[in-house]
């Protein structure tokens, strides 16, 4: 007791050198304090792939060491992107993901798509064409079967929905256009974008397609609703109907 108080006393003389306060733990522990303050001092840029992923299962894994959790997630999926939108049954298969590395990989996914959509929303769409294509890449273009989207536009163009309308298979998938047409009525859009993905990564139009385009826009126009576009989304790459001459 004699000891520790002449300690404390020598240190607040200065005569030695306290521990300092936020000395990182050693081992795991430690390198989770080292990533996290390096993505709050230096960015997101300064966190790999992995590490980034790291720093998700931090908060869902607390007990684990998520370092070769998330190694193999790159190494199954390829980057972060990849391993975020993998579907659930993919991620369950990974040793150590469990369901709540899953869900917390599915959070981050969810958020990021809340996010492209805030930037698209109540928007003139057809004026930044180029961050929406950005929103409908992030949606669609990972997706392993085909989803059918509609965008729904306000008489100045401004985005009043985007509403997931039918999923098939790798290779089809069924839309109804006078179910189309009846949901643009329901909520008061004077015009609407065909969306939908070709799981394959090729977005070049199919002969189904285009006669299921047409038949969309013939049934709209009946009702003055204006098909401004159908837009088909691969894997990095997307077609516009109207740009290749198809409406």
């Amino acid at each position: 007791m004699a000891r520790s108080k002449r300690g404390l006393a020598e240190a607040e003389l200065g005569l030695i050198e306290p521990p300092p306060a936020s000395a990182a733990p050693a081992g795991a522990e430690g390198h989770r304090a080292r990533l996290r303050q390096r993505l709050l001092t230096a960015g997101p840029d300064s966190v790999a792939d992995h590490e980034l992923l790291e720093l998700v299962l931090f908060l869902a894994l607390p007990r684990r060491d998520t370092k070769p959790i998330a190694r193999d997630l790159i190494a199954r999926f390829g980057s972060f992107a990849n391993a975020i939108a993998a579907s659930l049954n993919d991620l369950r298969n990974v040793e150590g993901m469990g369901d709540a590395g899953a869900a917390a990989l599915k959070t981050i996914q969810a958020a990021a798509l809340r996010l492209a959509r805030a930037e698209v929303i109540d928007q003139p769409v057809l004026n930044n064409w180029d961050r929406l294509m950005g929103y409908l890449n992030a949606v669609l273009a990972r997706e392993r079967i085909e989803h059918f989207r509609i965008l729904f536009l306000d008489n100045r163009n401004r985005l009043l929905a985007d509403e997931a309308q039918t999923r098939g298979t790798v290779n089809h998938t069924p839309v109804y256009p006078r179910e189309v047409v009846k949901r643009a009525l329901e909520l008061h859009a004077t015009a609407i974008i065909l969306v939908h993905n070709h799981p394959s990564g090729d977005p070049t139009p199919s002969p189904d397609d285009v006669a299921m385009t047409q038949e969309i826009r013939q049934a709209a126009r009946a009702l003055s609703i204006v098909l401004h576009d159908h837009v088909i989304v691969g894997n990095g790459r997307w077609t516009s109907f109207r740009q290749e001459g198809l409406l």
